[in-house]
């Protein structure tokens, strides 16, 4: 039985245990967001939850992975804008600079570098 789900407030058609990302796809959406510096489109990179290209606000909570979130009946996505980090108390230093972590990693979005 097909699911109805809304993205960017348009409705669509989509299948029981099919994923965020393969429905922008079969939508032909080959991306969804865009970077926090520079605004450079991103979608589908990796496919298996590593990358952090393909994330998505879902029902209202940012920075879903669209690759591995299965559809439910009435989801809401919606495109995002960069990654939508937790805001730092006054004084916290945790690494992070106004333009992101240092190192590499997250696709330059400020995730966590290689361990």
């Amino acid at each position: 039985m097909p699911l109805t789900v809304y993205v960017d407030g348009v409705p669509h058609q989509a299948r029981q245990g099919q994923t965020v990302a393969a429905l922008l796809l079969t939508a032909d959406r080959p991306s969804w967001r865009t970077t926090r510096r520079g605004g450079r489109p991103r979608g589908l990179f990796c496919g298996t939850g590593v990358c952090h290209d393909c994330l998505v606000v879902v029902n209202g909570l940012p920075d879903v992975r669209a690759c591995l979130r299965e559809l439910r009946e009435g989801d809401r996505i919606e495109t995002q804008d960069g990654a939508r980090l937790p805001a730092r108390p006054p004084g916290a230093d945790d690494g992070r600079t106004d333009a992101g972590r240092t190192g590499a990693g997250g696709a330059g979005d400020g995730g966590p570098g290689p361990r």
